[in-house]
């Protein structure tokens, strides 16, 4: 990627924040309360964002995992490196991730929670990318389902930088 090309921005942070909202209230009729596991790095802002619109009790957790590092596509190797401290068995568990691609990622995480017996597993995404996907995943709630294009901005990464931007862009080609 040439970080000297012109940045083109996909969603707004007006866009983001109304679709973020919406989530919220989709997830508080589905639920009594929720065991929030938010995917570091990259899904910490739209978890923020998301578990404050959300009307109902949340438990939030972390875990960490790793499959891109620096690179701009998925090796396909995943790896847990830090697991949530929560109990959930029997509560009602939805991870939250920044993005959906191949999938892999997300169905590592979700066998591995499974295996703490909680009473169900929802998964809400900012960002969808099917036309990427390589493992049987569907996630539950999504913000916007895009095209194949690498994109950047409000917790995605570009090697270690452009979390902090608060809109989702890519670069013109």
């Amino acid at each position: 990627m040439d970080l000297n090309k012109k940045p083109k921005v996909l969603f707004s942070v007006e866009e983001i924040s109304k679709r973020v909202k919406e989530l919220g209230k989709e997830i508080s009729k589905d639920y009594e309360d929720i065991v929030a596991i938010s995917l570091l790095r990259g899904s910490f802002i739209f978890a923020a964002d998301l578990v404050r619109e959300i009307d109902i009790p949340v438990n939030i957790d972390f875990m960490t995992t790793s499959s891109y590092g620096h690179d701009e596509v998925s090796p396909g190797v995943v790896e847990i490196i830090n697991d949530i401290r929560t109990d959930i068995k029997g509560k009602d568990v939805l991870i939250l991730d920044d993005i959906i691609d191949s999938g892999n990622t997300m169905k590592k995480v979700v066998e591995f929670i499974q295996m703490k017996e909680p009473k169900s597993i929802k998964i809400c995404c900012m960002l969808d990318k099917p036309s990427r996907r390589q493992a049987d995943i569907n996630p539950d709630y999504v913000g916007f389902t895009i095209p194949d294009v690498f994109i950047v901005g409000y917790g995605l990464n570009y090697g270690d930088y452009y979390r902090n931007i608060p809109y989702i862009f890519t670069f013109d080609e």
